[in-house]
C-alpha cells in the first residue's frame, strides 16, 4: 500500500522552487521554518526573497542553507512576528532600538511602528523602560532629560555640598557624573614553559575577556565593544556575568575603564600546571585572573570597607 506524500518533505519544482520547510542561516544562527511563514507579509524583504523564481540568486552557506547577513539573535523576534503579526518581547527588553533597525531592514513597517518610542501628550518620551538601549539614547531622549526640573538633582548639590561638583548651573548632570558600581574583568590565560625556563611566543594567550557587573554600567563603559550575545535580554538594572569583550587585549579594557573614571581596587589570580606532552618536559601553565574596578570619584568612600576586608 502506497503511503501518502508528506507535504513537509515536498521537493521544489519549476512552479514552486522552494521546499515547504526552509533552513536559514542568519548571522551564524540556524533557523528552520515553513515557507508560508517567510512570505506572510507581502512586500517585505523575506517575501521578495522567497517568492522569486531564480533561487540561485540567493546566498547560501557551505551546507546549502539560505544565508542572511544580519543579527542572528534578534532575528528570532522578526520570525515570531512573521508567524502571527504580533510583537511579544521580554520584560525590560534592552535591544529595542536594534530590533527596530532590523525591522526596517526586513521592510516590516507595522513592526517598525510597534517598536517606535511612544510619545506623551507633551511630546516627550513616555515611560516605556525599553524605548532604547542605554548606550544608544536618541537625541529626543537627550532633549527629554534636559527638560527635567532642577529639583531632581541631589539635595547636597542644591545646598552647595559635596554633590555640587557633579552638576552644572542648569541643575543637570555634568560630564563627569556617572553611576556608581563595581565592574569585574576576568580572563583565562595560558603559556608554555619549556626546557631551561624558555617561554614560547604565545605567552599570556587570552581567549576571552569576561565582564561582570550591572548591565547598564557595563554598556556605558564598553559601548559597542561589549558582546551581549550570551545574555541579550538582561534588564538594565540587573547584574550579569555572561558578557565578554570583542577584543582580547587587557590593556585596551583597562584604558576604557580608566577613560570612564574607574580605578582598580582589588585583584586575584589562581593557576594550574600540566605537562604538555608525555615525551617532553614542556609544561602548560593556565591561570584565571580577576580585576575589580570602582569609580574613582567614589573611591574614598570605599576605602574604609576595603580596609576591613584586609
Amino acid at each position: 500500500m502506497a503511503l501518502a506524500d508528506n507535504a513537509g518533505c515536498a521537493k521544489p519544482s519549476e512552479d514552486f522552487p522552494f521546499p515547504e520547510i526552509i533552513e536559514l542561516n542568519v548571522g551564524g544562527q540556524v533557523y528552520i521554518t515553513r515557507h508560508p511563514t517567510l512570505v506572510s507579509v507581502p512586500g517585505s524583504l523575506l517575501w521578495e526573497m522567497f517568492t522569486q523564481k531564480n533561487v540561485r540568486s540567493l546566498a547560501r552557506d557551505s551546507k546549502g542553507r539560505f544565508f542572511v547577513d544580519r543579527d542572528g539573535f534578534l532575528f528570532r523576534y522578526i520570525l515570531d512576528y512573521m508567524r502571527d503579526q504580533q510583537l511579544v518581547l521580554p520584560d525590560h527588553f534592552p535591544e529595542r532600538s536594534r530590533l527596530q533597525r532590523e525591522a526596517e531592514y526586513f521592510m516590516l513597517p507595522e513592526l517598525v511602528k510597534m517598536l517606535a518610542p511612544k510619545l506623551s501628550k507633551q511630546n516627550s518620551l513616555g515611560d516605556d523602560p525599553c524605548q532604547s538601549d542605554p548606550e544608544e539614547l536618541s537625541p529626543s531622549a537627550d532633549a527629554a532629560r534636559s527638560l527635567a526640573p532642577a529639583s531632581s538633582t541631589l539635595p547636597s548639590a542644591a545646598a552647595g555640598g559635596p554633590g555640587a561638583a557633579a552638576t552644572t548651573g542648569t541643575g543637570t548632570a555634568g560630564p563627569d557624573a556617572r553611576r556608581a558600581g563595581f565592574i569585574t574583568i576576568g580572563y583565562r590565560g595560558s603559556y608554555t614553559l619549556g626546557r631551561d625556563s624558555q617561554t614560547d611566543a604565545k605567552f599570556r594567550r587570552v581567549a576571552r575577556i569576561m565582564v561582570c557587573g550591572k548591565t547598564a554600567l557595563a554598556k556605558e563603559v564598553f559601548g559597542d565593544t561589549l558582546n551581549e550575545s550570551r545574555d541579550p535580554d538582561r534588564p538594565p538594572e540587573r547584574y550579569t556575568s555572561r558578557y565578554y569583550l570583542k577584543f582580547t587585549f587587557l590593556e585596551q579594557a583597562f584604558d576604557k575603564l580608566a577613560d570612564a573614571g574607574f580605578h582598580m581596587v582589588a585583584c586575584n589570580s589562581t593557576g594550574t600546571c600540566a605537562f604538555a606532552h608525555d615525551q617532553t618536559d614542556d609544561r602548560i601553565w593556565t591561570s584565571y585572573t580577576e580585576y575589580v574596578f570602582y569609580p574613582a570619584a567614589d573611591h574614598q568612600n570605599l576605602l574604609p570597607s576595603l580596609r576591613l576586608l584586609q
